[in-house]
């Protein structure tokens, strides 16, 4: 990392200091697990970490009984369950935390957690806002706790192999780096429901939390909330995270130096608030970054249909899940000259005398699962040491894809400072880069 990249995430040094935490674990001493949010992906970073031996569910937490039951159930243990997560935190009997609750409440939990002296696995994207993103960095860092983001696929062998092949050179210079999102959800996508009364008022106050006081709807709860800006940066951050760290992840990079977006709702006729069809550019300097997202298209993204592909000047890497291989290009030394009706053999003789420039490759098999994940997480949590998508790491990583959907909503050409954490060609996008919460809300 950078050293002035350093001195922007924390108020001092890093390094050389004794660590403070509540307990050291044996190798084989069990850590006890509390869970903030268990809907649908709670409940399966639930299921990773029950997959080791040396876990424990001792505390769950949400606004539905009937998903703390589920959970509960299928723990092997006894856990206490709690409808208010501050009380959850108060809980002696906690060693570290999951937050699963939705995106808009990640930072609040997050810093909380650091302050009660909880290690905390944070699902991704880590925060809704930039300004919230880089206090949550810092908060880990004054209270040193071990973090981890959910962005699991830096916990998977093979991807880690891929990004260092590409890293190393593997496929030559990269030039154009691009994920995709795309499924057809045309005509009706997640439907028209009317605002309502809440089935609960006090459940509905709790869900919005610091978010801004609106009607009930149920399309705004539980899992379609990513469907709304008020609580999530839309599939840019959803999926656009995971393609976003690990293109970062293999190319080096921390920041883009700029962003540009298009895109709107152009078919599908339901109540949401992102887009249906959007492409988003980042320029990191030497490659170009890019992330589709076609929702009311869903034909086959490129000649693998693979979520990743990278061009490199050697090799095509594509990447699906946890398997990927590159295709080779052919390249030649021959100058690419002027055609002239003189002598039509120089042109003719050019495609011919292009080779492949490195041999295919192939690697890994099957989905990119979440436990290798958790359980570095629990490793971490033993060993105080770094855990593999780290809150920074985490953050560099959601914060671009933020910076995409700004762009998107604000249809500008953003210029980006990363020592500043600022856009320097758009004052009004920078009222973006956070949020007034909701009294008595305040980020700690």
């Amino acid at each position: 990392m950078a050293d002035t990249t350093r001195r922007i995430f924390t108020k001092s040094a890093m390094a050389a200091t004794a660590l403070s935490y509540g307990r050291i674990f044996g190798a084989n001493e069990k850590i006890h697990m509390g869970y903030i949010g268990l809907g649908n992906r709670g409940d399966q970073v639930h299921d990773a970490f029950l997959e080791h031996g040396d876990q424990e569910t001792v505390a769950v937490c949400d606004l539905r009984d009937d998903y703390m039951d589920f959970a509960i159930k299928k723990s092997r243990a006894t856990p206490k369950k709690y409808s208010d997560y501050k009380k959850l935190l108060d809980d002696k009997n906690v060693d570290a935390v999951v937050v699963a609750a939705p995106d808009h409440w990640h930072a609040l939990m997050f810093v909380d957690a650091c302050h009660a002296g909880k290690d905390v696995y944070c699902e991704k994207p880590l925060s809704l806002t930039i300004w919230e993103g880089r206090r949550m960095v810092q908060v880990a860092a004054e209270t040193k706790r071990v973090s981890q983001i959910g962005i699991h696929r830096r916990s998977v062998e093979s991807l880690r192999q891929a990004a260092e092949f590409v890293r190393n050179g593997g496929i030559g210079h990269v030039t154009v780096a691009k994920g995709y999102h795309v499924q057809n959800e045309w005509p009706n996508g997640i439907g028209n429901a009317p605002n309502a009364a809440p089935p609960s008022a006090e459940m509905w106050e709790k869900w919005l939390g610091p978010a801004p006081k609106t009607p009930y709807n149920i399309n705004r709860t539980f899992y379609n909330f990513r469907w709304f800006y008020d609580y999530s940066g839309g599939q840019i951050t959803n999926f656009g995270v995971h393609y976003m760290d690990w293109i970062r992840w293999a190319l080096g990079k921390e920041a883009p130096k700029s962003v540009v977006a298009m895109g709107g709702n152009y078919a599908i006729k339901d109540n949401r608030e992102i887009p249906d069809t959007c492409e988003v550019l980042w320029d990191y300097g030497d490659t170009m970054v890019v992330f589709s997202q076609y929702n009311a298209n869903g034909a086959p993204t490129n000649a693998k249909n693979s979520e990743l592909e990278i061009r490199g000047t050697k090799g095509t890497m594509y990447l699906q899940s946890g398997k990927w291989e590159v295709v080779p290009e052919k390249t030649t030394d021959v100058l690419f000259g002027q055609r002239t009706p003189l002598n039509r053999s120089l042109e003719k003789g050019y495609g011919p005398s292009k080779k492949p420039a490195m041999e295919p490759v192939s690697n890994g098999s099957g989905f990119a699962e979440t436990y290798p994940h958790t359980r570095n997480f629990l490793d971490c949590v033993k060993s105080r040491k770094k855990c593999n998508c780290d809150v920074l790491d985490g953050h560099l990583s959601t914060s671009a894809c933020i910076l995409g959907h700004i762009a998107l909503r604000t249809k500008s050409y953003l210029e980006w400072d990363l020592k500043t954490e600022k856009f320097t060609n758009n004052a009004a996008a920078n009222k973006l880069l956070s949020y007034q919460y909701r009294a008595p809300y305040k980020l700690g």
